[in-house]
């Protein structure tokens, strides 16, 4: 009798356990392709899509096994409650462990750029290498040398501000950004249109968000590999920012030679030139 009660137990537990990996909701959504050994984990920026990485999955998925993410909230995805950037960092780490991903290679722009360096920082040991797109681990501190991140962050004005547009008052500020960020014109309509999908108070609480990281001092635990490359214009800003990575002191910078933020879709054979070379040395 007790045999068989503990088979009982024993498949009630694993029963709990399928269910729990079935149910488990993480703060993004992700798309698996390719099938090589080893793993690249996309983090798109700031109100992007998951779709910004396509030109570069296109080029690598051969050859690794990509996942790429697209953050609750953000173009179109479901948003979840209480959004911050210390708990997609976590969750992010909690995947690559949950799954089983053997020291994957993170890519990230802009914020996805900021969650690979705090990842990286705080799981030092989980991560193969980080190639950050144009994401520095300060941004604030870059307009204001003065900066201290704030402890308890009030980002409620922010939320009340964004959400008290219209949805014609949010695209048209959307409209008048983002030629600021990127020269590609033939995607300026779909990245903006990535923006208006946006949850409006993910959008809110997410950019106030990030403005208070400050990894400046955190990534000097970092121990693999990493990959820093910069939109065009922040050459002429090279000792502000590559004194915000003083930490890391295996930091291999490198400028692009045009175009802006979106570096990808702005300097597009240069980017995949540096990520090849990076990724199969």
């Amino acid at each position: 009798m007790k045999k068989y009660i503990l088979i009982i137990a024993l498949l009630f537990s694993v029963l709990c356990l399928n269910v729990f990996a079935q149910t488990k909701q993480y703060p993004f959504e992700v798309s698996k392709t390719g099938k090589g050994k080893q793993a690249l984990i996309f983090i798109p920026g700031f109100a992007s899509s998951g779709a910004v990485w396509d030109e570069t999955k296109a080029v690598f998925e051969k050859d690794f096994t990509c996942y790429t993410l697209t953050m609750a909230g953000f173009a179109g995805v479901k948003p979840q409650p209480n959004p911050s950037f210390e708990n997609w960092k976590n969750e992010i780490a909690n995947y690559i462990k949950n799954n089983k991903i053997e020291k994957p290679i993170l890519i990230g722009h802009s914020m996805g750029g900021g969650l690979a360096l705090a990842i990286a920082a705080d799981y030092p040991d989980l991560i193969g290498k980080i190639v950050v797109v144009d994401a520095l681990p300060c941004l604030a501190a870059l307009s204001d040398l003065s900066f201290k991140s704030k402890e308890n962050n009030d980002c409620s004005a922010m939320v009340t501000q964004m959400t008290a547009m219209n949805d014609t008052q949010f695209y048209d500020m959307q409209k008048q950004t983002m030629p600021r960020l990127l020269a590609e014109t033939s995607k300026l309509e779909m990245v903006v249109d990535w923006s208006v999908k946006s949850d409006r108070v993910t959008f809110a609480q997410m950019y106030c968000d990030f403005f208070n990281i400050d990894l400046r001092e955190k990534i000097a635990t970092i121990k693999c590999p990493p990959l820093i490359l910069l939109e065009s214009y922040f050459i002429n800003l090279k000792p502000a920012i590559e004194g915000q990575y003083k930490n890391l002191k295996t930091a291999n910078f490198q400028y692009a030679s045009k175009g802006m933020h979106f570096i990808m879709y702005d300097d597009k054979d240069w980017y995949l030139g540096q990520l090849n070379n990076f990724l199969k040395s």
